[in-house]
């Protein structure tokens, strides 16, 4: 079969298609012929040895797929060949076939399309994780979204108005601010051009925000947590700036607030009961029409470097798709 390889840690340009033999599923794993495979952040961080898993080379990136069941190993009863669902690999998307863990396989509901489906587990399973179970965003509440032209700032713009709070969403460009005010944000920063701490202090009557979303970190970190509310709580999603911001400690203590990490993979790997509720939860919404992905633009396999290098470069807009 034909897989992207990551062969020598670097940039999107390093990554090479090739043939290798096709993965045999593991007892537990199905393996799944790969219809589309979202493109996340961590897929362009991986292959330059800059996140916290760093398999060793040569490997094959990419988090999530759509899929069609094409062998089932040992031990799998819950799902049957033929069938389509949402596999979380971890590794080995960007190919066409990989293994899933059959627990992380969700069988897609009737009707929506394969691009849909791989562009949803992460970014609206990272922001429902993070909104409802981590900082408990209640209705009412003000919600701060940093880089919320993104895939994972428009799932958390979403669902910031699903739980009934008043989102702020806050980007880089214009075009990703429409984006995020056609997802149902009530208020727009463009952080590029205003400073962001006196943007939300005016936005908010210098209240503060009592959720801040940030999946940017770098220099954006700071300005938003001085303007946090009192018993605030900052979401540590990611670091898509490319800067693992320092958060000054005695900001949270002056404001009694809270810094929180998140880390959707790792809360599905060990509560998998709780994170198929949420699934559902997830897919409930979608089939109601709450919430709708924005993919952008979708990609051949061979494409797959110039995908990840407009990720990286903050060109995208939404999420970006591959179809092997």
């Amino acid at each position: 079969m034909k897989a992207i390889q990551c062969q020598e840690w670097g940039g999107p340009d390093k990554l090479r298609l090739v043939e290798v033999p096709l993965p045999e599923p593991k007892a537990g794993e199905v393996r799944l012929r790969v219809n589309a495979a979202g493109v996340n952040f961590p897929d362009a961080l991986i292959i330059q040895k800059k996140y916290q898993q760093q398999p060793p080379l040569p490997f094959t990136p990419g988090t999530e797929v759509a899929g069609t069941v094409d062998v089932l190993g040992e031990g799998v009863t819950q799902l049957k060949p033929g069938q389509r669902v949402i596999g979380f690999v971890g590794l080995g998307a960007f190919a066409e076939y990989a293994c899933a863990p059959a627990a992380l396989a969700t069988p897609i509901p009737d009707g929506l399309s394969d691009d849909i489906a791989a562009a949803f587990t992460l970014t609206y399973a990272t922001s429902h994780h993070a909104l409802f179970d981590r900082a408990q965003l209640k209705a009412g509440e003000t919600l701060l979204v940093l880089g919320a032209g993104g895939g994972v700032g428009l799932a958390a713009v979403e669902l910031g108005k699903i739980a009934g709070a008043r989102v702020i969403a806050a980007a880089s460009t214009d075009e990703k601010l429409a984006a995020a005010h056609a997802h149902g944000a009530d208020a727009l920063i463009n952080y590029s051009n205003v400073d962001l701490r006196e943007a939300v202090r005016t936005l908010t009557d210098g209240k503060g925000c009592d959720v801040i979303y940030d999946p940017v970190g770098g220099a954006y970190t700071e300005p938003a947590l001085r303007s946090i509310a009192w018993r605030g709580r900052l979401l540590v999603i990611g670091f898509a700036n490319g800067e693992i911001p320092k958060i000054t400690a005695n900001l949270l203590l002056l404001k009694g607030a809270s810094a929180v990490g998140v880390f959707w993979g790792d809360f599905a790997r060990r509560e998998p009961a709780a994170n198929r509720k949420m699934m559902f939860e997830l897919f409930g919404w979608l089939a109601q029409g709450k919430l709708k992905p924005h993919v952008s633009h979708t990609y051949a396999l061979a494409e797959t470097p110039q995908a990840l290098d407009a990720l990286l470069h903050r060109r995208a807009v939404g999420k970006l798709v591959i179809r092997p």
